[in-house]
């Protein structure tokens, strides 16, 4: 069934809606959709049947923040005299403990880990237009040579007179290349506009990052990012929500929009640090709680991964589109044949049967179908 088809018809509750600029948001939030998108993200999710549910406990971080700094300290020295096994509680023991808790507060800011976590995995770069509407570009590492093929996707896409973009993210190993994220975001933006800016305590002078190209594609943007988008490929997500009103469809990046230092310990483990944090426009935060997106879809990694091995061998328009079954027609009963006979023997001496679940991506189909739905109510050819 194609795309715009699922989600016409309850958008159509929607059509008086305009397509707009959303307004600037309070300092430390992230922008708000527009309208139409609002109303089209609510339109494409997924109801979730209502059940009851028993309040959660009480955080218990918020407990111990809620503590005055005296009952904090009071509470360590009461259970280092009266904890059972007070013994354990030595100054060894409250060191990992103090280390632990502080890891813990800081998310994606710092962490313990092993030499060499860091080397890059190759996944290459992947462009195609679905539908003969929507341009799909798998960005792949994060690489000059990568946004030399990124710029001819955006050529055919102009020459072809392609109106939408998924820019999937999904593939992109994390890294701290901010320039290459810089130039790729330089393509989708208007120049003169302020993009980013690198801000370390330590320095008095921010790095600041600004589109001084025209932009290369011009139409609407959707973003697909899930919770290992970190680093450059995140900053590419980050920006392009503030500067070029893009949704982000997937799941809740890993908050890595910052400069790293990895710092040797005694013991041979690295100690990794964030030392310089990015700053969006608009002042809204993505470091270290990660970027929300517009449109929450939960996949399982495994499910995932597959899909993203699939779309590179094979492309991703069979992960979007459902195939249409065989029917009998006036032909095949003249010729006294049965085309859904004969496609059902046909896909069990392959191997296949009914029981077999088809292999869609479900963020994909999802930004299709924003995509999609922006484009009709916000005036647009799809």
């Amino acid at each position: 069934m194609n795309s715009a088809l699922r989600v016409a018809a309850p958008l159509f509750l929607t059509v008086s809606l305009a397509w707009a600029q959303p307004d600037a948001p309070k300092p430390g939030s992230t922008p708000q959709p527009s309208p139409v998108a609002q109303a089209t993200l609510a339109a494409t999710a997924t109801p979730t049947p209502a059940k009851a549910v028993k309040p959660p406990a009480a955080p218990l971080r918020g407990t111990i923040d809620a503590l005055s700094d005296g009952d904090a300290k009071q509470a360590l020295e009461l259970l280092r005299s009266k904890y059972v096994r007070s013994a354990t509680l030595d100054e060894a023991a409250l060191n990992r403990a103090t280390l632990q808790g502080l890891l813990e507060r800081l998310g994606g800011g710092a962490a313990i880990r092993p030499p060499g976590a860091e080397a890059e995995t190759e996944s290459p770069f992947r462009s195609e237009i679905l539908d003969e509407k929507i341009g799909y570009v798998r960005l792949g590492c994060l690489t000059k040579d990568h946004l030399a093929e990124f710029d001819a996707a955006l050529g055919n896409f102009n020459a072809k007179k392609i109106g939408s973009l998924i820019l999937d993210l999904r593939a992109t190993p994390p890294n701290s290349d901010f320039e290459l994220a810089a130039e790729v975001v330089k393509r989708l933006t208007p120049k003169g506009k302020m993009l980013f800016a690198v801000h370390q305590p330590s320095v008095k002078q921010e790095r600041m990052y600004t589109s001084d190209l025209d932009p290369a594609f011009q139409g609407v943007t959707v973003t697909l990012v899930h919770r290992e988008t970190a680093g450059a490929p995140e900053v590419i997500a980050a920006v392009l929500r503030a500067v070029d009103n893009a949704l982000a469809v997937g799941q809740k990046t890993a908050g890595q929009t910052a400069e790293f230092l990895e710092l040797p310990l005694h013991g041979g483990k690295l100690l990794r640090v964030a030392v310089a944090e990015v700053k969006f426009p608009q002042n809204f935060a993505v470091f270290p709680d990660g970027l929300k997106p517009d449109l929450a879809v939960e996949v399982s990694a495994k499910d995932e991964e597959e899909v993203l091995k699939t779309g590179l061998e094979k492309g991703v328009g069979g992960l979007v589109y459902e195939t249409e079954r065989a029917k009998m027609n006036e032909a095949a009963l003249v010729a006294g044949t049965n085309p859904e006979i004969d496609a059902e023997e046909a896909a069990q001496s392959d191997g296949d049967s009914d029981e077999k679940t088809p292999l869609y991506d479900t963020v994909l189909q999802r930004a299709v179908d924003l995509v999609t739905t922006i484009r009709i109510f916000g005036g647009k050819a799809p």
